[in-house]
């Protein structure tokens, strides 16, 4: 059955995760004036290339997030993951047909959490999941400046 709940929640995050790349980059497109704005769906090559780039990510750098997930937040028994991907799968099938873009990893690692602590709330690993938390945050920040800086070298050096 975990085999069944991670394929579940897998096809749950190439259906939520890069749609929203998707999106961004074809509205990139519509206010740069590489797309028109009344065409019905983003030209196949961001399709493709969005979820061949989703894929790549998971291939090379998805068993970092899995080990972290399974092994760093809290142990996770066989019937534990397949409790985490479900609940996780049924998530993220629920914000895809509802038009809300989520982030996979939030998914996962809330019914991680969530997991451990009905062990007991000590069989979660706090600190590890805090530092999950902060990275989250700091993340758009981040992005921001990185982005302003982007703009600033494109504009007076380009």
């Amino acid at each position: 059955m975990q085999l069944v709940s991670a394929g579940l929640y897998s096809l749950g995050h190439g259906g939520n995760d890069a749609q929203k790349t998707i999106g961004i980059i074809w509205m990139l497109l519509i206010a740069t004036g590489y797309a028109s704005a009344t065409a019905e769906a983003p030209p196949i090559w961001v399709i493709g290339l969005c979820y061949l780039s989703m894929g790549l990510g998971t291939l090379f750098g998805g068993w970092r997030i899995v080990r972290t997930m399974g092994q760093k937040i809290t142990k996770l028994k066989p019937v534990g993951g397949f409790c985490a991907e479900t609940g996780g799968a049924i998530a993220l099938f629920v914000a895809s047909f509802l038009g809300i873009p989520v982030s996979t990893t939030h998914t996962i690692t809330g019914a991680i959490v969530g997991v451990g602590a009905t062990q007991k709330l000590s069989a979660v690993r706090w600190g590890v999941a805090g530092n999950i938390v902060w990275a989250w945050i700091l993340t758009i920040p981040a992005s921001a400046v990185l982005a302003a800086a982007g703009w600033w070298v494109g504009h007076h050096f380009l």
